[in-house]
């Protein structure tokens, strides 16, 4: 038994060497102070790097199947509102301000946005479409979507998923029935992983906000936003098994944090 056990501290000891707190951000005036622990190995450069080679063969993928959108209303849409969040990043972290950023539009019907490490956002069209979004509410899905890269909410996840891999092969070499390891997993999953994929969520949802509202864009529109998702996404699983707060929390918390954010809207807005 002495060896399991000494196996074991080793691991655990790697995994605490390896693991560092981190402030990627500043709270700005919505208060997100959360610290976040990533792996030293896994630095900020490397994730960027692997996404941005991702990115880049997405897009080749879509403008080879003539779905790149470039010119349409929607693209320059996109493009002059990612011009005005990205010029409000520093007050969130100075560096971002001299990320490669970079903004597209793919023709799909797709319900989604997503802005990945290093400043690589894509729209799909059927969310701007479908949903009718006003530049103010497309201003809020981008914020969002900004605010997890500027949070470098990819790496902390990569970062988290690296350890609870180690525990699963740990627990194999440990003599655990695999009907044990799978209901471990299980509650690691909804424990541990989902809970901070909503805080997560919900750390997106106040830095988008702001940085909305500096650039310009009516906070409110957050909350119209949000209730068209709620229409679009009905029938979606309870809140405690998604990865995102229900639309009656995330509206509640986002209302709770307007009048916080308003006094940058109007002054970006002339008083």
């Amino acid at each position: 038994m002495a060896k399991p056990l000494f196996l074991g501290s080793l691991a655990l000891s790697v995994l605490l060497a390896g693991c560092q707190a981190v402030n990627t951000t500043s709270g700005g005036a919505v208060g997100v102070e959360r610290k976040q622990y990533m792996f030293s190995m896994l630095s900020e450069q490397q994730v960027n790097q692997m996404y941005a080679q991702s990115y880049q063969e997405t897009l080749n993928e879509a403008s080879q199947a003539g779905v790149l959108d470039k010119s349409s209303a929607n693209a320059k849409r996109v493009s002059a509102i990612a011009k005005r969040l990205i010029g409000q990043v520093s007050v969130f972290r100075p560096d971002a301000a001299q990320w490669a950023w970079d903004a597209n539009v793919i023709d799909s019907d797709e319900l989604n946005a997503n802005c990945g490490p290093g400043g690589k956002i894509i729209v799909y069209s059927g969310l701007i479409d479908q949903l009718k979004l006003t530049d103010d509410e497309l201003a809020a899905v981008m914020g969002h979507e900004i605010a997890h890269a500027l949070r470098e909410h990819g790496r902390e996840a990569l970062s988290k998923a690296y350890p609870l891999q180690m525990g699963t092969q740990l627990g194999s070499l440990l003599g655990v029935s695999n009907e044990n390891l799978q209901l471990a997993n299980v509650g690691v999953k909804y424990l541990m992983t989902l809970p901070n994929s909503r805080a997560n969520e919900n750390e997106a949802d106040l830095i988008g906000l702001e940085l909305s509202a500096r650039a310009g864009y009516n906070p409110n529109a957050t909350i119209s936003l949000w209730q068209k998702m709620s229409k679009a996404s009905e029938g979606a699983p309870p809140e405690f098994m998604s990865t995102h707060p229900s639309s009656s929390s995330r509206i509640a918390s986002l209302q709770a944090a307007i009048p916080k954010v308003m006094p940058f809207y109007k002054q970006a807005k002339g008083g």
